[in-house]
């Protein structure tokens, strides 16, 4: 079979299948119903709101006059789903699906070019309260809890905090800083300092490194956040929403040591607005982030002119 894609032994299967079946009933117990969509798509529904990154690793072919694109992943599927059946679906919607998706990149260790997304979104009409935020996130700690894993930690952060201050220091190649931040992890400390040095100027660098470096406790890095006293509506709206993503998370029954507050998270995909999470399996960090999400205040705007807010993992 092509380098990427995956086969079972029916021993493994067994797992993949109880695994699956215990993800999906912790799904369904919360109000979750469940949903599918195409494997193949139109080229411009599948990438009509995405750019750069996403863009190159799609899966893209003609079929006679049509342009053809495998799905990426499931949740701009969803988008146009929830577009299309609008006036049969009540709000705010919350679903679940399981399905493969495709990427074109390289293949490497844990990371597949087919494989399987156990998502869940909440979408609303027009408004999105901030609590499905925290109750996505909350939904994974019972998925793992329900198979088994428990040294994980959910890295939260929210976007509109880096936009915020990228429009308070006035950098206009915001999305160079954004994609080196998003390496941050993966490059190093003094690999990611000099790379920035390189991009913006000495003053907004110290700027932006001091504000990805701010570690701790969920509340030392919330009281640091407003120690910087960045004067922008954004960054502060950030800071609030992060805060109660934290609040609420504790209220959900997350435990403290079960998440942190990570300022270099920013997720890779173009269409994150707010909240953003990945999650390492602590003392297995090598694998990467195995869940990952956030919040997208508009995904539907190329489907449908109704004000669709949603948030999903």
């Amino acid at each position: 079979i092509l380098p990427g894609f995956m086969e079972l032994l029916p021993r493994e299967q067994k797992i993949f299948n109880d695994i699956q079946r215990k993800i999906t009933k912790v799904y369904e117990e919360n109000g979750c119903l469940s949903i599918d969509t195409p494997i193949i798509e139109k080229a411009e529904v599948l990438l009509a709101k995405s750019g750069g990154e996403t863009e190159k690793q799609v899966y893209s072919f003609e079929k006679g006059k049509n342009n053809l694109a495998l799905r990426f992943d499931l949740t701009v599927p969803f988008a146009r789903y929830v577009a299309q059946y609008f006036n049969d679906i009540v709000f705010p919607f919350k679903k679940y699906q399981v399905g493969k998706v495709y990427r074109g990149e390289r293949n490497q260790k844990g990371r597949y070019r087919e494989f399987y997304q156990f998502d869940v979104d909440v979408i609303g009409k027009e408004k999105l309260s901030i609590s499905n935020d925290a109750f996505v996130i909350s939904l994974a700690s019972k998925a793992f809890k329900e198979i088994g894993i428990e040294n994980y930690r959910f890295q939260i952060s929210n976007r509109k905090i880096l936009k915020g201050l990228l429009e308070e220091l006035e950098v206009e190649n915001s999305k160079e800083v954004m994609t080196l931040i998003d390496k941050y992890d993966k490059i190093g400390k003094t690999d990611f300092s000099i790379e920035m040095d390189k991009i913006v100027d000495f003053e907004k660098s110290k700027a932006i490194k001091s504000l990805v470096e701010i570690k701790g406790e969920s509340s030392e890095v919330l009281n640091e956040l407003v120690s910087l006293n960045v004067n922008n509506d954004k960054f502060k709206e950030g800071i609030e929403e992060l805060k109660k993503v934290r609040d609420l998370l504790l209220m959900l029954g997350v435990k403290e040591e079960e998440f942190s507050l990570d300022l270099k998270i920013i997720r890779g995909l173009d269409y994150y607005t707010g909240t953003v999470f990945e999650t390492i399996l602590v003392g297995n960090e090598e694998y990467g982030s195995i869940c990952s999400g956030g919040r997208y205040d508009n995904l539907a705007e190329n489907y449908t002119n109704n004000i669709l807010p949603g948030v999903g993992i």
